[in-house]
């Protein structure tokens, strides 16, 4: 039995009447025919007086049919609630997944801040308790190490988190990750980096953010009040810095951008087999069934299909999860047990998939008139009404519109998130609405064409909603993608900093307290020494300040800048022309500066090491003025420039060295072996590659969570997608068989199938491109910046038809299969 089709979504459900019995639409029941319980005379099926009562009865006897029809419908009625299962099953385990992002990030946070040491203040003695710490992070060929120095200055310092005790002068205790890294073969300039530990244990879940994590805590004796801080805990219970308006739109917006697609497939997948679902009504409403109530059993076999996808995406969750923590994304690795959905968000999952899959259900039939008989009429199906279709788009600009130029870079700045995620999903909804009414007003006016072609259009023109469905998902998600892609091309620049470094230049920083002259000449012999160094190019700098302070805590002392290095290294920065060991230049400093020729200045300013008292040295007459060359850092520009024997090293105040060298790209692992330098040298020693851009370090992990988020939303499209054409190669087989028996060549049915999925793909493409786009726009103007690359549009679309073309080759194989002869039988 069929349906009579009143929109183009249901127009296929028009195939002959296969009952006997035909006749007059809305003709009685056949003669015998036994009617439902609780269908009463009339078309209606019950007294117009009882039509509008609830009965809740009622409602559970035709849902409790409903759920009967789901699991008792044969082989093509538990295939259709498989798929529908396996469909929502999807959207579930991914939503369940975002439901537990807020645990993960706090489980990350409170661990990360565990470990964490803060110095309590500079008049903590050393106590029992108390200890020396210093950072040892370093790197090993792009993945980060992180580490902790200590020593223990009592007999009861506090272990560290995930850590027995806390390890002595020359042991260490290193996370699984790490121990398996230094296990490797191929690995030995790593184990020469950790040549002065003995590894005695292994860091336990509670000091890792992730068992991926490259994590060692080790016990020094080299650590002093000088180069270490002193604490007596671990653990920083302070709150971070607030983020900006900004920031919060980009958390916003790639919320909204993830999750849309999720919920556009669950709308989908409750509506695999709607073709035979409407015949089967068609037959309910034969021996009696009214309208209501063919309503409320397709809402029970929709409520079916759901419950269990909220199983299948519960088992897929609780699977997936056991695997998580094997899986590292953009850098971001988790423990099973941190995905946890929130217990509310969870509920609310459990509660509206099955809520929407009623809804979406009721929807949908709310366009079909279910008669009685398979009587096919011969009116035009009604057009799809446009006017909804552009308010939902225009409400969601109308929210966004007045946040235009509202939100800026300041902490404090308040920014309605409900507004702006109601307005992005808005014109996200408005665009994917959009879709079916764009295909349907395309395909209505073709004719003609190669014979595939006619047969894409006809199919396309019967059904079109049903194309549109299947594409939508991957319409809302590149739509959201373009936006959010405009947004951070056009916010990027305020979070990045050119650091000066040309990318292309492997130039190294190496930096590192001194204690005087010899302490820097052995540092800089050693980074000499170092296999695959080359232009290797020291300076100590210091600080110096106005003599004369009698307040020795006096804030905002005048202060310059005091450059010590040997000619050789200082030619590299200025023009110096002549130069000799002990002379002292003067570069980039203004005429009111106190560190004229000489001049007595305080090389131990107030704020800077023992500034108990002055430590005086005066800068030599002689001191010529020079200039720097063009391609000097900045931070060498403006000063006094020694050589050695000028001044004292271990006269100054905190004097720093810092190397700059180029490696050898011949020698292998040269900057790791850099790295092992510096920490035999000194625990504490800084090693960086010069980048040439610094990124904000919240606006990249919001960048990673889109990234990580994306990947695992295209992953759900394509499953999704392949689940989707196989429930609609399944429903034609019987079509397909009968073509190909007739003579219809394969490949023709084959191009006309691709045709099928091109035409809406295409369409919902340049829709998502032109969505997307204003959407961006839009978002854009609320932080008052212009658009900044129109072609970073062109990858999203790229990605969303690789997508489509991955599905369709992946349904090729089953679509050979099923344009056989023996896909004519019937049970």
């Amino acid at each position: 039995m069929t349906a009579r089709p009143q929109t183009p979504d249901t127009a296929d459900a028009r195939a002959t009447s296969t009952s006997p019995a035909s006749g007059p639409a809305g003709a009685s029941p056949a003669a015998g025919a036994s009617a439902p319980a609780g269908a009463g005379p009339g078309a209606g099926g019950r007294p117009r007086g009882l039509r509008n009562r609830f009965d809740p009865a009622g409602w559970a006897r035709d849902l409790g049919l409903g759920a009967r029809f789901a699991v008792t419908g044969g082989r093509q009625g538990w295939t259709r609630t498989v798929l529908t299962a396996v469909g929502v099953g999807l959207g579930v385990a991914l939503l369940l997944l975002a439901a537990a992002v807020p645990s993960i990030l706090d489980n990350r946070r409170d661990r990360g801040q565990a470990r964490q040491v803060v110095s309590l203040s500079e008049e903590l003695k050393a106590g029992p308790r108390t200890f020396l710490y210093t950072g040892g992070d370093t790197e090993w060929r792009g993945q980060d190490i992180v580490g902790s120095l200590l020593r223990a200055e009592g007999s009861r310092p506090p272990a560290p988190p995930g850590v027995s005790a806390m390890p002595r002068p020359g042991e260490m205790v290193v996370s699984p990750a790490l121990r398996d890294l230094l296990r490797r073969d191929g690995n030995d300039v790593l184990r020469e980096r950790f040549a002065d530990y003995r590894i005695v244990g292994t860091v336990g879940d509670e000091g890792l953010l992730g068992p991926a994590e490259l994590v060692y805590v080790a016990g020094s004796d080299r650590l002093t009040e000088q180069n270490a801080q002193r604490t007596d805990h671990f653990g920083n219970d302070g709150e971070g810095e607030p983020m900006s308006a900004v920031l919060i739109l980009l958390a916003v917006m790639v919320c909204v951008v993830l999750l849309m697609p999720v919920a556009i497939f669950v709308g989908t997948a409750v509506r695999f087999g709607g073709e035979q679902r409407d015949r089967r009504l068609a037959a309910l409403r034969l021996v009696g069934a009214d309208l209501r109530m063919t309503h409320r059993i397709a809402a029970g076999e929709s409520l079916v299909g759901a419950l269990l996808g909220l199983a299948v995406g519960c088992a897929i969750f609780l699977v997936g999860r056991e695997f998580v923590g094997s899986v590292t994304v953009w850098d971001i690795n988790v423990f099973p047990s941190d995905v946890a959905p929130h217990p509310t968000l969870a509920a609310l999952i459990a509660v509206a998939v099955p809520a929407c899959a009623v809804l979406v259900t009721l929807l949908a039939l709310r366009g079909i008139t279910i008669e009685p008989l398979g009587v096919v009429r011969g009116g035009t199906p009604r057009r799809r009404r446009l006017w909804w279709r552009l308010a939902l788009p225009a409400l969601g600009f109308g929210l966004l519109l007045p946040l235009v130029g509202g939100v800026s870079y300041q902490a404090d700045t308040d920014l309605n998130t409900y507004q702006v995620a109601a307005g992005a999903v808005l014109v996200l909804v408005g665009v994917t609405a959009l879709l079916p009414w764009l295909v349907e007003g395309f395909v209505n006016r073709f004719r003609g064409g190669p014979l595939s072609w006619q047969l894409a259009i006809r199919r396309l023109q019967l059904s079109s909603g049903t194309a549109a469905r299947t594409v939508s998902g991957v319409t809302v998600a590149v739509a959201g993608a373009v936006a959010i892609q405009m947004l951070f091309a056009g916010v990027q620049d305020d979070f990045e900093k050119d650091t000066g470094h040309d990318a292309n230049d492997p130039r190294i920083g190496f930096s590192r307290g001194v204690t005087d002259s010899a302490d820097a000449t052995g540092t800089i012999s050693a980074i000499r020494a170092t296999p695959g160094t080359r232009d290797v190019v020291a300076r100590v700098r210091a600080t110096i300040g106005k003599a004369g302070i009698t307040d020795r805590k006096m804030e905002n002392a005048p202060v310059e800048e005091l450059f010590i290095a040997d000619c050789t290294s200082l030619r590299t920065y200025y023009d110096l022309g002549s130069c000799e060991d002990g002379d002292v230049f003067r570069s980039g400093l203004p005429s009111s500066s106190f560190a004229k020729p000489g001049a007595a200045v305080d090389v131990t300013p107030p704020g800077y090491g023992d500034t108990s008292k002055e430590h005086l040295w005066t800068v030599p007459a002689t001191a010529r003025t020079v200039a720097p060359r063009a391609d000097a850092p900045d931070d060498v520009v403006q000063g006094i420039l020694a050589t050695p024997s000028a001044v004292p090293i271990g006269d100054l105040a905190d004097p720093w060295l810092i190397i700059d060298l180029n490696t050898d790209p011949a020698v292998r692992d040269s900057v790791e072996r850099v790295r092992n330098t510096a920490i035999r040298t000194d625990p504490g020693a800084a090693v960086v590659v010069y980048a040439s851009i610094e990124r904000n370090e919240r606006f990249e992990d919001i960048q990673t969570g889109l990234f990580v988020g994306a990947t695992v939303t295209l992953l759900l499209i394509g499953a999704s997608m392949v689940v989707t054409q196989l429930e609609q190669l399944r429903d034609r087989r019987r079509l397909l068989s009968v073509l190909v028996a007739f003579g219809t060549r394969r490949t023709t049915l084959a191009c006309s199938i691709l045709w099928q999925t091109a035409i809406p793909v295409v369409i919902g493409l340049t829709l998502s491109l032109v969505g997307g786009a204003a959407l961006g726009v839009v978002l854009l103007k609320m932080v008052d910046r212009p658009v900044q690359d129109w072609s970073a549009l062109v990858p999203m679309v790229g990605i969303g038809a690789g997508v489509i073309a991955l599905v369709t080759l992946v349904s090729l194989p089953p679509l050979w299969r099923m344009m056989r002869p023996e896909g004519l039988r019937t049970e």
